[in-house]
């Protein structure tokens, strides 16, 4: 692996996502991607206890559903890098301890998915492994209950807030030849640009992304129309506009080949405010559906970019703004090359 500019890694072997594993709740199950989702659920509980079991459930079934997709098991396993959303990351830890595989427990927030891949990529780039799982989840119940206000209590919200979605994405990265190329990776900087509000996401969040993208295009002396797409995680209705302009103000214009996974995994009248959110937004919207796009090489060249508002309700007590975060990790269809 090589660094090329300021933050970007560039993946000197071949490495790929061998597999992928997603399962998603109710709500996500009847988005436009519906169908693109491993495994399903007809209601929030997933059939277990409470919600955070459910969360834990959805984890291990997205993991479990990858590794059967390859005819692996968890003793050919090297590495397990996973977060969610919740305190201490409870979900990914006690996954962790069911399972008995190595662990990294990782947290960017919402952009643990790209934080997690690009991780992967560059341990098994850099031969400390054959075989990772890279893995986050949310759920909507109990990312609520932590950052919110329980479901239960039935509090209104502003139109900037998201719906945090209910499901986990699972992918194994290999040097065995697999679905998908993984060529490049962009580590984002925390950027706070004084944003206190926790229902507007999408306009903390934007200047983090358009910073990330920004650095990758100059460290790899590339422009947007080298890319198919270039997909952030869940800057929603309200970040999306916001990113276009702050990256056509320093002449880079992404309008006709830009989208979001908040604004991809639901339809509009669902009820979800500005669009989706959570650890597994990106996840499971990148596993399922743009995977699927880049096998079938209706895309060819990716740039994921996935978002995090590393808030906690304490330091939103404290009236503290909040910091965010991007990481970005360049996908190809095979046979494509940097």
């Amino acid at each position: 692996m090589r660094k090329v500019g300021k933050q970007t890694w560039v993946y000197e072997n071949n490495i790929y996502i061998a597999s992928t594993g997603t399962a998603v709740g109710p709500k996500e199950a009847d988005g436009p991607l519906g169908h693109t989702y491993d495994i399903t659920h007809k209601e929030l509980h997933c059939d277990a206890e409470n919600w955070e079991l459910a969360e834990r459930k959805l984890m291990n079934e997205s993991i479990d559903t990858c590794l059967k997709k390859v005819n692996l098991t968890y003793e050919d396993i090297d590495l397990f890098l996973a977060g969610d959303l919740l305190n201490q990351n409870v979900t990914a830890n006690f996954v962790a301890r069911h399972h008995q595989i190595p662990f990294l427990c990782m947290f960017g927030a919402c952009s643990t998915s790209m934080e997690t891949l690009a991780t992967s990529a560059a341990l098994v780039d850099a031969g400390f492994a054959n075989h990772v799982l890279a893995s986050a989840s949310s759920h909507n119940a109990t990312a609520e209950r932590q950052f919110r206000y329980p479901t239960e209590y039935g509090g209104q919200k502003p139109d900037t807030a998201t719906s945090t979605i209910t499901g986990a994405g699972t992918a194994l990265v290999s040097k065995n030849k697999g679905l998908v190329k993984l060529t490049a990776a962009t580590i984002g900087k925390v950027a706070d640009y004084g944003i206190k509000d926790p229902f507007d996401m999408g306009s903390a969040m934007a200047p983090a992304a358009a910073d990330t993208i920004q650095q990758h295009f100059v460290d790899l002396n590339r422009q947007p129309s080298d890319y198919d797409l270039i997909l952030t995680g869940d800057l929603s209705g309200v970040g999306s506009p916001i990113l276009k302009q702050l990256l056509k103000d320093e002449g880079y214009d992404v309008s006709n080949n830009h989208n979001d996974c908040g604004l991809m995994v639901y339809r509009p009248d669902q009820n979800v405010f500005a669009g989706g959110s959570g650890c597994g937004c990106s996840a499971v919207v990148t596993y399922g559906h743009i995977l699927n796009e880049l096998i079938e090489g209706k895309l060819k060249r990716v740039f994921v970019v996935a978002t995090g508002a590393l808030l906690s309700p304490t330091m939103i007590q404290q009236k503290e703004s909040i910091p965010t975060i991007a990481h970005g990790v360049v996908m190809e269809h095979i046979g494509g090359g940097m």
